[in-house]
Formats: structure tokens, sequence, C-alpha cells
């Protein structure tokens, strides 16, 4: 098969097939996913949180006051940013030096009919949940009807993928560079927990945590997940995470 050989030609012996042009944004997305995944020496920790507590609160709210529990993912990783800042870092091109960055701007990837965007809310740290679930909503809206310019999805710290509304156990999302983590959501189980006297239904909340490990080694990003956890049960305390 020479390069002059149209792609389907392979497969025409075998039935009929359909070549559906593949659009520029589309073909960026793939360089830029192969280029991260051959690059990046990825390690993916999966692990569960309980949000029972949290669940509960959000119960507890007015429907019009009641966000979506992504938005709680999102100050939860806030906070475990600050606790472990080397997953709010970049490495140099030459691996020499790590730059941590002061600032919590956070990506939340949007699947949408122009592809896979990933919309930036800046300044997490200093926004509480009302103020995010509305940024949230207008990016997102933005995203799968018009797009987004370069500067709302440039600048991000960390990055969350969520398929809590479609379907799954775990995943290994790709990282998105020079971001060194990224973290990967599927919607939460109802399971048997032992209290140590006996099974109780809990709510549970898979993560599933890939990060660089030239940067990151394997017992922080378990410490990383369960600061996530922490802080997602605080809110259901009466003592939330800022």
């Amino acid at each position: 098969m020479t390069d002059a050989t149209p792609p389907e030609a392979q497969f025409l012996p075998f039935g009929a097939v359909e070549v559906v042009k593949r659009t520029r944004f589309q073909k960026i997305v793939a360089r830029t996913m192969s280029a991260n995944a051959s690059t990046i020496p990825h390690v993916t920790h999966h692990d569960e949180v309980d949000v029972t507590s949290l669940d509960a609160y959000r119960r507890s709210l007015p429907s019009e006051r009641r966000a979506s529990p992504l938005i709680y993912v999102i100050k939860a990783v806030v906070a475990a940013l600050k606790v472990f800042p080397q997953f709010n870092s970049s490495l140099s091109a030459d691996g020499e030096s790590l730059i941590l960055k002061k600032y919590l701007h956070i990506g939340i990837a949007v699947d949408g009919p122009l592809g896979l965007l990933v919309p930036v809310l800046r300044d997490c740290d200093g926004k509480d949940v009302s103020a995010l679930a509305a940024e949230l909503r207008e990016v997102t809206e933005l995203a799968r009807s018009k797009g987004l310019p370069m500067d709302r999805m440039s600048g991000g710290c960390f990055t969350i993928s969520s398929l809590g509304g479609i379907g799954g156990t775990g995943f290994t999302p790709i990282i998105n560079a020079p971001e060194v983590a990224i973290l990967g959501l599927t919607p939460v189980q109802t399971k048997p927990v032992w209290t140590g006297t006996e099974f109780v239904p809990r709510q549970m909340l898979p993560l599933s945590l890939s990060y660089d490990h030239r940067v990151i080694n394997g017992a922080d990003a378990a410490r990383f997940a369960r600061q996530i956890g922490a802080a997602l049960a605080e809110w259901g305390t009466g003592a939330p995470t800022a």
C-alpha cells in the first residue's frame, strides 16, 4: 500500500465503509494527546472516597442552592493542592527544576459536539460554591455551543475529567501537559462498608488520579486522593473546606 492509496482501501474487500473527515480541532487534540501520552510517564492511582455526608448536605439544601457534586470536588482538589504543592507544578523542559505555582486555576474537561474542550476556572480558592457553579455553567454552555477562545482554556494548574453523568467505574485520564496530574471521576456508587461491627450503605465516589511519575511518587498520589476525600467529608460536618 502506497501513500497515494486511499485509507479505506484496506477495508473495502470486506464490505462497505464510510469515510468521515476529522475536523482541524479534533486533529489538534489527537496530536496533543499522543504527545502527552508518549512523553510523560503516566501512572494512575485508583481509589474511592466516602461522600455520604456530602450527599446528605447537598440534599438538605433548597434546590436552587444545590450545586453539582463536581463543584465540591473542585473545592476539595484546591484544598489538596495547598497541602501537596508538587501537584500544582510543572517540570522544566530540561527536567532540572520544578516550577511551583502560587495560583489555583482548575481545568474542567467538557465533551460536546465541537470535541473535547478544557475551560479553565481561575482563582478557584477565592470563589465560593455558588460562584464556581455559575461560572462552570457559563463556560460549559459556551464550550458546547460556540466553542471557547484559547485564553479561556490556558493557564490551568490541574484538570478534572468527569464521566459521572455517563458511567464507568474507573479510567486512565491523560495528563494535560504542562500540568503533572489529572483527576478522573466516575459515578458515585452505593456500597456496603464495614464499620467494625456491621455493614452500612455508604455513597462511594471512584477517583482515577493520573500523575507524572517523574514528579510525583505513588505514596503521595495515595495521600492526595485521601486528602480529597477528607475535604469532601468536611462539607457534611458543618465545617466545609474554604
